[in-house]
């Protein structure tokens, strides 16, 4: 027993279970304003296995299709697989666990879901490539974790809805411009490498004010959303709230001092995350 709980430990660190606080929120604020309230427990159990199963698969493969990258790599040769503390195939199956449960559920919430699973994978597979051959990766992994908004929204509905698009497009924006701060880290490992991102195409000033650029999209969307669904002011106070925290972020990181880039990616979008979740939890049912 003990020697399993320890093996799953290590698969949880793998995939970084924890950031799936990330996007897991934003599915279900997508699935609150879509259904003004609470939408059920089985829809909410099945949007829960598929965020869960998305993110697992997703971030299996890309510890796997990045593995000679990340052993290379100073910053991330301490990660599972360049350690070898667990096996390629063993990655391998849990991708293909993740991506069986986000099968299952799209399969089980409505025909428009399990129509939609095909691209859903696509664009999850497709990320861990982007980096070998463009800079506008980081928005190719907005767009794609961003989706689990679209995804709560359309497990409700069964439909598209322009409110939807606008909280999709800030999610979108949001997870790029922390995902571009991340990246500064790596900044002379991915010049070095041929390693494609924003900051080792533009350098870190240009890179930071880009993320500034793609904040600001989000803090606007958000207010869009609030707009499109007819939201009310305890909204729109939370979202000056959450812009105030994208400020915060953005004050931390610097170009001539990047020491604060965990604490910015970690810390500051946990909050930005979990605040949307309740700003929205408080709009639709006060």
């Amino acid at each position: 027993m003990v020697a399993l709980t320890s093996r799953l430990k290590t698969y949880l660190d793998l995939v970084r279970f924890e950031h799936t606080l990330f996007a897991l929120p934003f599915a279900y604020g997508g699935m609150l304003l879509a259904a003004r309230g609470w939408p059920g427990w089985e829809v909410f159990g099945w949007i829960t296995v598929a965020m869960v199963g998305a993110r697992t698969g997703a971030m299996a493969l890309n510890r796997l299709i990045d593995q000679r990258i990340d052993a290379a790599n100073p910053r991330t040769a301490g990660r599972h697989l360049p350690r070898g503390l667990v096996k390629p195939n063993e990655v391998l199956a849990l991708a293909v666990v993740g991506l069986l449960l986000l099968t299952l559920a799209a399969l089980n919430l409505n025909p428009l879901t399990a129509q939609l699973l095909p691209v859903a994978v696509f664009f999850l597979v497709g990320y861990s490539y982007t980096k070998r051959f463009t800079w506008l990766c980081h928005f190719w992994l907005g767009l794609t974790i961003g989706a689990a908004t679209a995804g709560g929204w359309i497990a409700v509905t069964g439909a598209f809805e322009p409110a939807l698009f606008a909280l999709w497009a800030g999610t979108a924006f949001w997870l790029a411009g922390f995902d571009i701060l991340y990246a500064t880290q790596d900044y002379r490992f991915d010049r070095e490498n041929g390693i494609y991102s924003i900051p080792a195409r533009f350098g870190i000033p240009v890179a930071l004010r880009i993320a500034q650029v793609s904040h600001a999209l989000t803090f606007g969307f958000f207010l869009l959303t609030g707009v499109l669904v007819g939201a009310g002011w305890v909204y729109y106070l939370g979202v000056l709230g959450v812009g105030a925290v994208l400020w915060y972020e953005h004050w931390l990181v610097k170009p001539d001092d990047l020491s604060k880039v965990d604490q910015a990616f970690f810390q500051a979008n946990v909050v930005v995350s979990l605040g949307m979740l309740l700003i929205i939890l408080l709009e639709t049912w006060i």
